[in-house]
């Protein structure tokens, strides 16, 4: 029995680290998690595990093609929590919270 637990620890031990990185991340970027997940209408949990896959330019100025692999990644993830979220909508609601501004588009 003994031999079950401790794999078990180091498995939840690993699950938090993710969490905690993942939102280090995105308090990196100053994001309101809480608030973006309730314009998109998932949870905070939802959000922050879609997001987890991204890869934002450090110099939040990604080129078009980075841009394009972030939303391939992103919406359908999100969409499948809540299939209502267009591609517009989670332009509109990234672009209100992004702390750098709305972002280009290419």
């Amino acid at each position: 029995m003994r031999l079950l637990t401790i794999p078990a620890i180091f498995l939840l031990g690993g699950l938090s680290l993710a969490t905690v990185a993942t939102s280090e991340t995105l308090e990196r970027g100053k994001r309101p998690t809480d608030q973006i997940a309730a314009d998109l209408n998932v949870s905070e949990e939802v959000f922050v595990a879609c997001f987890s896959d991204v890869r934002p330019d450090r110099n939040h100025n990604p080129s078009g093609a980075k841009q394009k692999a972030n939303k391939a990644v992103l919406l359908p993830c999100l969409q499948a929590e809540n299939p209502e979220i267009t591609n517009r909508l989670l332009d509109e609601v990234m672009d209100r919270y992004r702390p750098e501004g709305p972002m280009r588009r290419s």
